[in-house]
């Protein structure tokens, strides 16, 4: 058996002696030739988000909705996929397991020696060593996650038209404040079979918002996004409001950062009031790369 599917074969297992004591002790008894070896091509997406490494992770599911939205992307356990700037790695909790056997992940950053300011220096410096210590210490789920260190101006992804997913959550307002947005979506396309899908989530201005502006309070309009894709070549195959809240008001304090799971709180505020309101609107949307 492979090491990944022995260590999913075992965490699987004792998530399911969690429920119930009988269930380790009946698969000893069982004729080796009937054990079913699990990888997570067989448990599925729902199997991933159920393993134990998610405990913690597993409380933004209800607001994140991962089942639905990769669902909505049609990713497959057999594809390549960049995750652009994961941050902490959400998603690749999800992703890395998913794709581990039969497919591929890579996990965009951006090199921090291109940053033109110390502060941001250290803060990719920081953030990516983060990150790479999180794969490190669960080999048998991230053994074969690639990190690309792209410079922040002109980033590139890899070889043109090699991969079949890009996703990226959460991110657009940064990359529109830092006046990359447009470099961004030509570099997703380009490295994008033809075919492929690009998966945006987003935090969702108000409409006829101006972008620049609402950047800095993590919004951005669904129409700006729209326009950013059809300008490197994309076409708009879906949008959906599985990450919807209308509850959002989008007029925080601390922009979108205020509600969970941030919870940068005005002062003298108590946090109930935005744990009320859970986590930000989000459009959620998939482009095409057109095949011709």
């Amino acid at each position: 058996m492979h090491r990944f599917a022995a260590v999913l074969a075992v965490t699987v297992l004792l998530t399911a002696c969690a429920r119930d004591d009988t269930v380790m002790a009946d698969r000893e008894a069982m004729p080796k030739a009937e054990r079913v070896e699990t990888t997570a091509t067989s448990i599925g997406m729902q199997g991933v988000l159920d393993l134990p490494h998610r405990a913690e992770s597993r409380a933004r599911d209800g607001s994140r909705h991962p089942l639905q939205t990769l669902a909505f992307f049609n990713v497959q356990p057999f594809q390549t996929v960049i995750e652009v700037t994961p941050g902490g790695g959400w998603y690749t909790e999800i992703l890395g397991p998913y794709l581990h056997e039969n497919g591929k992940l890579i996990l965009q950053v951006f090199d921090p020696a291109t940053a033109s300011k110390p502060g941001t220096r250290d803060y990719y410096a920081k953030s990516n060593a983060e990150l790479r210590a999180k794969l490190a210490a669960n080999p048998p789920l991230y053994d074969r996650v690639d990190i690309v260190e792209s410079p922040i101006m002109a980033p590139a992804l890899g070889s043109p038209a090699t991969v079949d997913r890009v996703l990226t959550f959460r991110n657009v307002h940064n990359w529109t404040g830092a006046g990359t947005d447009a470099a961004m979506f030509k570099a997703f396309f380009d490295v994008l079979k033809p075919g492929g899908v690009l998966g945006v989530v987003e935090h969702r201005a108000a409409a006829g918002t101006d972008p620049t502006v609402s950047a800095k309070s993590g919004y951005i309009t669904e129409s700006y996004v729209i326009g950013l894709a059809e300008k490197a070549g994309f076409k708009l195959d879906g949008r959906s409001e599985i990450n919807a809240n209308p509850a959002d008001t989008r007029d925080h304090a601390n922009g979108v950062w205020t509600l969970p799971p941030g919870l940068r709180i005005p002062e003298g505020e108590k946090p109930d009031r935005y744990q009320a309101i859970g986590e930000s609107d989000r459009m959620t949307l998939r482009f095409i790369k057109p095949a011709g």
